[in-house]
Formats: C-alpha cells, sequence, structure tokens
C-alpha cells in the first residue's frame, strides 16, 4: 500500500443497516482490493471509515453497489482529512456512543451455512446454531449497540482456535461474524435433533426454543396429537401454522399452483408463516373450517434439522404463551409454564434478548399484506419522508404493537399481544425500553387510543409525557398515509370490527376526509344493534336475532340456545347499542347462515365465510338498490341482511353473495365519497381488509374508476399498524395536540405525579 502522505483521504460516515451485516469485512476486503490504507469501526451512528489511497472514488462507488445483501445503506456523508502515514487496512475495536444506528432483523440460515450442516467433514455438521456474516439471529440476540459479539447473548462463548481462526480471516464469510460458534464453543440442545424428531413421530408434544421464542410443535399429520394440543392450550377452533421443509412440500398442501408471490414470500430470509390455499391433507383438526393454512419453512438450521431425514414430515408450530400471555423465551421458565401442555422441552444454551412471535402475511392480488408483523421484520424501520420530533405510540389494546420515530424513521416493535393481563403490559414496558435504548432517542411525545378505558392509554397516561390521542379508526388511516408518506388530503376508509369513535359510539365502518391538519367524519355504514354489548362480538347470533326482530321476521331459528330464548322476549323493550362496523355485519351474516354462532377467536366468523365465499362459484350481486341503500353518506346494509336470511339459503352460496355485495356497496359508497368531497387518493385500512376475496374485489373496483388506492403493505392492516398510524398523527397534525382529556384544552395532558418509563 502506499506510503505517500500527500495521498488523499477521506473520512466517510455510512448510516443504515451496516451492522450485523458483514459489512466491515466487506469494506476491509474492498479496501485490499483497492489498495488503500486506513480503517473502519462500527460505533453509535453507523459505520466510520477512513481510507487513503489513488482509488477513492471507486471505493465509494463499490461501497455503494456492491454492498452485502443484508446491508441497507441510507446514506454515506463524505469529508477530506488530513493524509497519514501508510498503515495498512484495519477493522477497530467498535466505538461506543449514542446509537443512532440500526440492528437488522433475524435472517434465515442462509444456503452456504445448511451447505456446512450437511457436510459431515465440516466442523458445523448438524449443528443447530451455525451461522455467518449472511444470516442468523440479529435483533433477537442484541441486547444494544454498537452490534458487537460482548454486546449479544453470544458473549458468554470464548470462540475456539478454528472459531477465532475464522473470525480474524478476511477470505471467510465468518470474517467478523458476531454470532459465530461452532460445536466445540457455541452453545448446545438439551437434546439430539434425532430424540425430537421421533418424539414427534410418536406423537409427543415439544416445546422448541427457536429464535424468538419458544414453539410448541406436534406431528400435523397426527389428529389426536393436534387435538391433544387444542386441548392442553385450550385452543378450541383458532387455527394453527405448520412447518414443512421444503418449498416443494409447502406446494404439496396447497389446493392450487402456488403463485409466484406466495413462493416469495415462503422462501424470503425472514421466513414469515404464509397463508396459503389449504387442500385438506393434514390432520382435520389443524384449521377447522377454512380454505387457508399457515405455512412457514425453517427458520434456522436447528429448524431445518428437524427434517433433514425426512422431508414429508409436517409440524404444527405454534406460538408458546400459555393464558394469552407473551412467548416464553427462557428454559426454567418454559419448564415451569409449559409443563401442563409439552411432553418434552427441548432447550439450548444461547440466550433469548428479545421475544418475537413467528410474522404472518399473505398475498393479494395488490401485493403482501401482513397479518402479524414481528420476527424477521422488525426492527427495520418505515420512512416517513420527512423529519419531526421523536414521538412514542403505544396502540390499543389487540394485536398491540408500539413505535418510536426517530426524524425520518418509524421503528414498529414486534407483536406484542392483547394487552389484557400484567404480563404482556410488562413486556409492553420491555419493548418500549429496548426500542429507545437501540434507536437512542427518547420520546418528546407520546400518543395513544383515544379511548380513556384500554390499558394502553392508561399506561401512557401515567408516563409524564405530553399526550397525543388518536381516534382508532384515524390512526388506521394515517398509518396508511405513513407508510405512503402521503401529504395531500385522502378519503380515508377504515373498515373492523371495533374502535372508540369520536362520540363515544362503537365505531368500524368509515369515511374520514383527512390532511395535514384535520380530520373529520363524512360517511359511515348504518348501525347494527349489539345486544349485551362486547357480549355480541363473541356471539353473534345475539345480532342476528336484534336483526332479525328488525326486519320483522321469524327469529326462532336461535330457539335451541338457552340464552337466546330469554333475549328474545327482552329484546323488544330493551335499549340497544348500535355499531357501525363492517366486522360485525360479518358477525350478523355467519350466524344467519348458520356458519358461526359463537367466537372463539377474533375474526373466526369472517374467517369462515371467506373460506365458504373461496369455494363458491362467483355471484353477481343484486342490481343498485337491492343489496344496499346509500344517502348523505351512510352506507345502509340492511337490504343484503335481509337477503342473507332467506330460508334455506345455502351457506356458500350467501357467503359469496355477501362477498360481491359488500364490494359492490363499498365502491359505490367510497367513489361517492371521493367526488362529493373532491378527492381522488384513498387510503384503505382496517382488519376487514385482510380478507381476500372483499380487498381484491374492492381495490379492482375502486381503482378502474381512476381512483388512486393505498393500502398497507408495511404493517398489518388491523390493529397492528395503529401505533404507527398514531405516530404519524402525532408528528403530523397539529390538531391532534388539543387532548379531549385536558381540562383546559392543554396539549400538554398528562399524569405529572407518575414516573417516567421512557
Amino acid at each position: 500500500m502506499s506510503a505517500a502522505l500527500d495521498a488523499r483521504r477521506i473520512r466517510l460516515r455510512v448510516r443504515g443497516t451496516v451492522q450485523g451485516v458483514g459489512f466491515r469485512p466487506f469494506v476491509h476486503q474492498l479496501a485490499a482490493a483497492l489498495q488503500l490504507d486506513g480503517f473502519v469501526r462500527n460505533d453509535g451512528h453507523g459505520v466510520l471509515i477512513e481510507a487513503q489511497g489513488a482509488q477513492l472514488d471507486a471505493f465509494v462507488d463499490a461501497l455503494r453497489t456492491q454492498a452485502p445483501p443484508l446491508a441497507r445503506i441510507e446514506a454515506i456523508e463524505r469529508e477530506d482529512v488530513a493524509a497519514a502515514a501508510a498503515a495498512g487496512f484495519a477493522i477497530l475495536r467498535s466505538e461506543a456512543g449514542e446509537a443512532r444506528t440500526r440492528i437488522p432483523p433475524d435472517v434465515a440460515t442462509c444456503d452456504a451455512c445448511l451447505a456446512d450442516a450437511a457436510d459431515p467433514g465440516s466442523r458445523f455438521y448438524r449443528y443447530p446454531f451455525v451461522s455467518c456474516t449472511h444470516c442468523g439471529p440479529r435483533y433477537t440476540i442484541t441486547r444494544r449497540l454498537p452490534y458487537d459479539r460482548e454486546q449479544t447473548s453470544l458473549a458468554p462463548f470464548a470462540l475456539c482456535a478454528a472459531c477465532r481462526a475464522d473470525y480474524a480471516d478476511p477470505r471467510s464469510r465468518r470474517y467478523h461474524a458476531e454470532a459465530l460458534a461452532c460445536p466445540r464453543c457455541g452453545p448446545r440442545l438439551s437434546h439430539p435433533i434425532e430424540q425430537v424428531v421421533a418424539a414427534l413421530r410418536a406423537g409427543t408434544i415439544v416445546a422448541l426454543k427457536g429464535l424468538g421464542g419458544f414453539q410448541l410443535l406436534c406431528n400435523a399429520r397426527d389428529d389426536a396429537a393436534v387435538r391433544r394440543l387444542r386441548q392442553r392450550k385450550a385452543r378450541a377452533h383458532k387455527p394453527f401454522a405448520v412447518m414443512v421443509g421444503s418449498l416443494e412440500a409447502a406446494a404439496a398442501l396447497a389446493s392450487r399452483a402456488l403463485e409466484p408471490l406466495e413462493s416469495e414470500l415462503l422462501g424470503a430470509r425472514a421466513r414469515p408463516i404464509v397463508l396459503l390455499p389449504y387442500a385438506g391433507a393434514l390432520a382435520p383438526a389443524i384449521a377447522p373450517g377454512l380454505s387457508h393454512l399457515g405455512v412457514m419453512l425453517p427458520c434456522s438450521a436447528l429448524h431445518q434439522l428437524l427434517f433433514v431425514d425426512d422431508q414429508s414430515l409436517a409440524l404444527v408450530a405454534t406460538s408458546a404463551n400459555p393464558g394469552g400471555e407473551p412467548l416464553v423465551i427462557d428454559g426454567d421458565d418454559a419448564r415451569r409454564r409449559l409443563n401442563a401442555i409439552a411432553d418434552m422441552v427441548v432447550d439450548h444454551e444461547r440466550a433469548i434478548v428479545v421475544r418475537a412471535d413467528d410474522s404472518v402475511v399473505r398475498a393479494h392480488a395488490a401485493g403482501a399484506v401482513f397479518i402479524r408483523r414481528a420476527r424477521g421484520y422488525v426492527p427495520e424501520p418505515i420512512d416517513l419522508g420527512s423529519d419531526g420530533p421523536a414521538v412514542l405510540a403505544v396502540g390499543a389494546h389487540q394485536k398491540a404493537t408500539v413505535t418510536l420515530t426517530r426524524g425520518r424513521e418509524a421503528f414498529v416493535s414486534q407483536h406484542l399481544g392483547t394487552l389484557d393481563n400484567a404480563a404482556t403490559l410488562d413486556f409492553l414496558e420491555q419493548s418500549v425500553a429496548h426500542l429507545v435504548a437501540l434507536a437512542g432517542v427518547r420520546p418528546e411525545r407520546i400518543a395513544c387510543d383515544l379511548h380513556p378505558d384500554l390499558a394502553s392509554t392508561r399506561w401512557a397516561e401515567r408516563q409524564g409525557l405530553p399526550l397525543v390521542p388518536v381516534q382508532h379508526h384515524l390512526a388506521h388511516v394515517a398509518a396508511v398515509m405513513a407508510e405512503h408518506a402521503l401529504r395531500a388530503p385522502v378519503l380515508g376508509v377504515a373498515l373492523d370490527g371495533y374502535g372508540y369513535g369520536a362520540d363515544g359510539a362503537a365505531w368500524g365502518g368509515e369515511l374520514l376526509r383527512v390532511d395535514g391538519r384535520d380530520w373529520r367524519r363524512v360517511g359511515h355504514l348504518a348501525g347494527l344493534p349489539l345486544p349485551g354489548g362486547d357480549r355480541a362480538t363473541r356471539q353473534p347470533w345475539r345480532i342476528a336475532l336484534a336483526v332479525l326482530q328488525r326486519l320483522g321476521l321469524d327469529d326462532a331459528r336461535f330457539a335451541d340456545i338457552d340464552a337466546a330464548r330469554t333475549l328474545r322476549r327482552w329484546l323488544p323493550a330493551m335499549p340497544v347499542p348500535q355499531s357501525s362496523a363492517l366486522g360485525r355485519v360479518f358477525d350478523a351474516a355467519a350466524a344467519l347462515l348458520g356458519v358461526c354462532t359463537a367466537q372463539d377467536y377474533d375474526g373466526q366468523a369472517a374467517m369462515q365465510l371467506e373460506a365458504l365465499a373461496s369455494a363458491s362459484a362467483a355471484v353477481e350481486p343484486p342490481e343498485d338498490g337491492a343489496g344496499f341503500a346509500l344517502a348523505d353518506g351512510v352506507l345502509d346494509l340492511w337490504p343484503l341482511l335481509r337477503a342473507l336470511a332467506a330460508p334455506q339459503l345455502p351457506a356458500r352460496r350467501g357467503a359469496a353473495l355477501l362477498h360481491a355485495t359488500l364490494a359492490h356497496a363499498l365502491d359505490a359508497w367510497i367513489a361517492d365519497a371521493a367526488a362529493v368531497h373532491g378527492l381522488r387518493t384513498v387510503a384503505l385500512g382496517g382488519g376487514c381488509m385482510a380478507n381476500r376475496v372483499l380487498a381484491d374485489a374492492l381495490l379492482e373496483r375502486l381503482r378502474r374508476r381512476g381512483l388512486d388506492v393505498r393500502v398497507a403493505h408495511s404493517v398489518p392492516c388491523g390493529d397492528g399498524g395503529l401505533s404507527l398510524g398514531q405516530a404519524h398523527w402525532a408528528r403530523e397534525a397539529a390538531c391532534a395536540w388539543q387532548s379531549p382529556r385536558a381540562s383546559s384544552n392543554c396539549c400538554l395532558a398528562h399524569k405529572p405525579e407518575s414516573a417516567s418509563m421512557v
């Protein structure tokens, strides 16, 4: 290398996802190839480089164009500095400081490492924790930044001589691989893989410590084992996901050829659970009453080894979270809390720092849609398009997430669950603390749901920060606006099951006119009765009974339900709350058609109706006016419910009629509002958009009209994306600072007597 002191020397600050991705080894090798002197190091801001020599421009160009596959470069800041004596090019020890960089998500084991695990001549042969700079866990093992081994759960494991040699060899893909380990020096599994597989084949329920937490596994072809797991986990009907060993095995479970996007999602580095059309080849108890099955490929070498000797094996793989609590991540905790569910607990010595469920995605005609965003995608930020204050948002109640903004980035946490127990609230606090530590910012404001009695709202009030309550459906729309960096006024459409309305009523089928400074409700669905309030959402027969009575139709079809006999007598005289939610229309329809009169899990009725519609021949919606009425922004679907209440209507045809009519009615409703308010951009959100039959048909209709329709792709369309919308609105909308619970309309509404967690 050149020793001339008059050579040019530059300092580069590289920002983005550049730690934990093999970036420093890449820089070292590139500098050597271009005969440059200098150094590279990690620090709290990303990667710092000084380079000196004759080919600096080529060096900078190659940084941008040839970076490692997991790297995401957002900026390279360049300045000239004084030349120094030649000293080669070195990787220096990381420099601690305020964290302003990012850690990548966990990444599935790469093909090269899997080949090592399959090679009897490799020291990694059948080693469950093989990894390199291009693959393996990142987020779930990292305690803090910068990303170095001592900052991860691999810190207790000193490298053996062979691993030290790999770590120091610029020619190795394990050069400076911080999660490097082998059977001689790394974590060990509590049971041999062969013993685990034999137990699964014999019908044993196994609790396996995975990447983000323990999973409950059993043989997916053994109906008795699946039913036993349901009984022990108290999960009567909610579908289980299935893991198989290859894309070919996944395709064999589908009822049709996989779409290219479905294949792409299955093989993605994140290895999410992908909803596929299901041929019904596994145990009947896996997904009762549904047409789609969640399928995933192995996300680690540990999981891949379960299938190495039997590619026909299919395993139920579900989260180990007893009683609706967060995922179990500790071996001792697993042996205590899972002992009534699992027959065998398979532990290992690599600690899980951050729990993270498996992500769930679905392919729609318009692209991939998240059902749950967690392992493999978190903590990748969402670009908000512009800088703004640091805001923490805490979501709502079900499918909770939290979001922290930093500059133009929004970091959305992994799925937290439903905030109805102390353990999940603890998980929320832990997730906030971890995001704050990794992002290196402290929030200036905190956003929450408008509902005054949610656990997340009460938690937000205790933090001693300026409080920004955000209406539930506004947050759904704002999440779509945030992802697409929409600034101009939009017509927001929110379709879900429940949200606390600005008037205190139950909303869920809403048209909102939203711009950067204001919002107002400009339309909604006609109300449906909810006898018993929240109880009606779990027992759809209550809604259907009230619908039949209001329509003047025979309501005796629910006479075999004890509570229905009493309710029939009292209903005409009792006050009944109303809901404008589209989700309640699905519930009423499911009960009227005899598909689902009581729900074991959220969305069961709608999912079963979608399954029937998917299996039905196409049905034309009634002509205009026959299935709905539209006046002054109110969409009345009572004519549709009357049609679905017809005696002897087959459930499959009724489900197809429901979906076809809804697509037609919603299209007319949205188009009418867009014309009235002079808007061409539509932000469409809410949990009902996870329904592919409805979403695909509605989007096709709206786009044929020339409307610019945007939907959520980076976060779930349902409540899992609410925290992003809350954070976006809290940053962007001046009117959002007016807190309805502040005694004097003060925007700094909070509880100063409480201790701050952030």
